[in-house]
């Protein structure tokens, strides 16, 4: 790990260097302040104190070099962890074991991400790709508090977490000010060629973005049988393969251009694992129920909630069409993932997500979803992610007696991270087991996991189960303040807002201006990379 990490390190200083030196930074007006606006100032000043001519420098050149400490805190971060994984294993239990090896793959990722953030403002435009260094330093935050949170339930004390929580703490805050920084880089719009002049719009007979090339709409139109697939699983050996882990560790690490894995029909009882080395990889099942991947991990048998999931998703640009992701442990096991995603730019087409606690971690980056089917009990969409789920159904089910539902559970630590929850032209509605008896149990639209916790509901249909309050506290007053939680032109039996809760940070969005900022173009720019999946870039 420490090894590796010395390579991202160098990655991230060298293609700081390289700019510096091929285009010098103007020199900035006297008495700017880079810290003004951060949430740890000091830090930030002492950060910047040991800059060499910090006052030559562009706002890019210095959000660079805060960045080279902060991968230096990583380093320091995991080679702690290591030695303690190492030198104490004997006395580790398994989730404690499995706490730690999350935090070392997370560790692993934030220097991936830093490393992104630092190449693109190295770039000799680097404003028009602030949206993806803000979308990278948000994800570095994310993966420090799950590291954490994956000792919630390791002894009295958390077990090693006392020990490495302030390291964690200090690297987030240093992200924080980085992130904090780059907000101040005016955002430039990317030029479009005048072929893509169709942006968002819908063909009107396929429903296809109008712009979507050819080919990437005979791969998601025709029928899977006409889809040329570059492997095939299945169960009955027909296939390359007869699981769907063999078949994605066969593709390629790195790919460049789309790679399609057809599974076939049937269940395959297994954890899949498409790690960040598998990028551009395409999972094909036979539809919905036809094509079902299933497992049981659960906080209760000892698995951490990260590690927890049937399929885990990092590896960017993925996409997934025509089958289903089931954690089978139910509701009295609590915790139980069925699809987690922490992979850039990825797509879920006509799929289904099936699960009671927690059922789609929506952990970090940019994420779409359409014409999917998400069913679960407690916090069932939860994450801090960018994630916009468009045209999709959304089903409550019967959870414990003792327990209340609730959709959404979004984990945005700090305010200037790019992240939410939008839920755009959805059916949010009781499953059949719940419909009978909905009137015993009570249900919400979500709940503030995190201090800045963001979700919207917008042009929604809000069936009957959805309590009038529509909202539900954490604990207490915890960050009823900070929150922002919003409802747009809902419809339904559940979609009056006169009940709804007086919280400070929630708000009735009367303002198709203020609505448009959670669209698909707006939030998670899907105008510019969505290629493979129709959509709708802004309000319906």
């Amino acid at each position: 790990m420490s090894f590796m990490a010395m390579i991202f390190g160098s990655q991230v200083a060298l293609s700081c260097i390289v700019f510096c030196f091929l285009f010098p930074a103007p020199v900035a007006p006297a008495g700017v302040d880079h810290c003004e606006g951060t949430l740890y100032p000091e830090l930030c000043a002492s950060t910047l104190s040991v800059i060499p001519d910090l006052h030559a420098k562009s706002l890019p050149d210095v959000i660079c070099a805060t960045i080279n400490a902060s991968e230096a805190a990583v380093n320091a971060a995991a080679k702690n962890c290591s030695n303690y994984l190492r030198h104490h294993s004997y006395a580790l239990d398994g989730r404690e074991r499995y706490a730690l090896s999350d935090c070392l793959d997370l560790f692993s990722q934030t220097l991936d991400e830093l490393a992104v953030a630092a190449s693109d403002l190295s770039r000799r435009n680097p404003s028009s790709l602030i949206d993806d260094v803000r979308t990278v330093l948000s994800a570095a935050i994310t993966n420090q508090d799950t590291c954490l949170d994956g000792f919630a339930y390791v002894g009295h004390d958390g077990g090693y977490r006392h020990a490495i929580e302030s390291r964690l703490y200090h690297l987030s805050h240093m992200v924080s000010n980085s992130l904090a920084m780059a907000g101040k880089i005016q955002r430039r719009e990317p030029r479009r060629k005048e072929a893509l002049e169709g942006y968002g719009e819908l063909d009107a007979v396929s429903e296809f973005p109008a712009w979507l090339p050819k080919k990437d709409r005979r791969l998601l139109q025709a029928a899977t049988n006409e889809t040329k697939a570059d492997l095939v699983v299945a169960k009955d050996g027909s296939g390359n393969f007869t699981t769907v882990s063999e078949a994605v560790e066969a593709a390629p690490s790195n790919g460049k251009q789309r790679f399609v894995i057809h599974v076939k029909a049937g269940t395959y009882l297994e954890n899949v694992e498409v790690t960040k080395k598998k990028k551009n990889l395409m999972l094909m099942g036979d539809g919905i129920g036809k094509t079902v991947i299933k497992a049981s991990r659960n906080v209760v048998d000892g698995w951490t909630t990260f590690r927890s999931a049937t399929v885990a998703v990092v590896g960017d640009g993925f996409l997934m069409r025509d089958l289903t992701v089931e954690n089978s442990a139910g509701p009295s096991k609590h915790q139980a993932v069925a699809l987690r995603v922490g992979a850039d730019l990825s797509a879920f087409y006509r799929c289904s997500f099936v699960g009671y606690q927690d059922t789609l971690y929506a952990h970090s980056l940019r994420q779409f979803f359409r014409n999917c089917d998400v069913y679960g009990t407690v916090d069932f969409i939860f994450g801090n992610a960018a994630v916009v789920l468009q045209n999709c159904s959304l089903y409550a089910r019967r959870p414990l007696d003792n327990q209340q539902n609730i959709f959404t559970a979004q984990g945005r630590e700090d305010p200037n991270q790019n992240t939410g929850i939008s839920i755009h032209n959805c059916k949010v509605a009781a499953a059949s087991d719940l419909a009978p008896v909905q009137s015993s149990f009570r249900t919400y639209l979500g709940r503030p996991w995190k201090e800045y916790s963001r979700t919207v509901f917008m042009q929604s249909s809000l069936d009957s189960l959805i309590a009038p309050a529509g909202w539900l506290e954490w604990n207490g007053s915890f960050a009823l303040k900070t929150l922002y939680y919003g409802e747009y032109m809902n419809r339904g039996a559940g979609a009056g807002t006169s009940g709804r809760v007086n919280w400070p940070g929630y708000r009735v969005i009367n303002s198709s201006v203020e609505a448009s900022k959670f669209t698909v173009a707006a939030f998670i720019q899907g105008d510019q990379w969505l290629t493979s999946v129709p959509f709708l870039a802004g309000l319906a």
